[in-house]
């Protein structure tokens, strides 16, 4: 296992961990800043801050800064009512596609979606035995094109209290039914994106990321899972702060072949979100060193 007790050479920061710095909402190209002045050489940008920031401006700002990504967020979101709801999902699939080549990714996270409508309150149906199809049927889809240009896709499996408004794969094991049906060949191509906040409780979690090996872990995400949770979204804590066994983990992880950034991704409406940047940063990279 990989010793990181002495620098963050293998740190990412998912730009959700610090988009908002004292409730305020933070600028894309500050926090490039804040993680360039930190010697972080990775980070996990949100499509909707590239796209408020620039695609081109902010491929321009990480080269300049000799950052690099560890993923792209998000592409996904498969099930719709009707054909055209269908057809416009894989349009924007294909868009994500794009940015990511433009941004030289390393793959693009997939958060394939749920019951249409459901984030809504909503929903246009209930079958979620559909929904699941109509993800398999989009992921199909997407990979013809990003085989084309070699932009690989990472399924992201999410815990199940979000099966029906963000997510209907839910477990490793699913992912890598859908990968292995899709690219039996493992071309790396598709894989997963393997995120501790997820994933930690699965019975299974050892047995299937020594499964997904080398070509199917595609991503590494990092968080812990506080106790009490306050909320089921927005309530992930810093690593060390909680109940998950991350090293453990991340030796499994790193048995399998991985090989990449360890990539944090906190959500904290209530904690890290109302402190300062420099703050949620100086401690990312603490724990990085002390507890992943």
């Amino acid at each position: 296992m990989r010793d990181f007790s002495n620098d963050h050479h293998w740190l990412s920061i998912n730009t959700a961990t610090v988009r908002k710095q004292r409730g305020v909402e933070i600028p894309l190209d500050r926090i490039i800043d804040q993680c360039a002045e930190r010697g972080i050489r990775a980070i996990a940008p949100w499509r909707d801050q590239v796209m408020a920031a620039g695609l081109d401006k902010t491929a321009k700002q990480l080269k300049a800064h000799g950052i690099g990504l560890s993923g792209y967020c998000r592409g996904g979101f498969y099930p719709a009512p009707d054909a055209a709801g269908l057809k416009a999902a894989l349009e924007d699939n294909r868009r994500a596609i794009d940015e990511a080549k433009t941004l030289d990714a390393p793959c693009v996270v997939l958060v394939v979606g749920g019951l249409p409508g459901a984030l809504e309150g909503k929903v246009a149906y209930k079958d979620i035995g559909r929904a699941r199809s109509e993800v398999f049927d989009g992921i199909a889809a997407s990979l013809e094109y990003a085989r084309e240009v070699g932009m690989p896709l990472a399924i992201e499996p999410l815990h199940p209290m979000q099966a029906a408004d963000r997510a209907c794969i839910n477990t490793l094991e699913h992912a890598l039914d859908i990968c292995d049906a899709l690219d039996p060949q493992q071309t790396g191509m598709l894989g997963v994106a393997l995120d501790i906040y997820h994933v930690w409780w699965d019975p299974k979690l050892e047995q299937q990321t020594a499964r997904a090996g080398k070509q199917r872990l595609l991503a590494y995400h990092l968080c812990d899972w506080r106790t009490p949770t306050r909320d089921l979204l927005t309530d992930r804590a810093m690593m060390g702060d909680g109940v998950v066994e991350l090293k453990k983990v991340r030796g499994w992880v790193e048995t399998a072949g991985f090989e990449g950034f360890c990539e944090v991704e906190i959500f904290s409406s209530l904690d890290w979100w109302q402190r300062s940047g420099e703050e949620t940063l100086d401690t990312c990279i603490e724990r990085h060193r002390s507890c992943v």
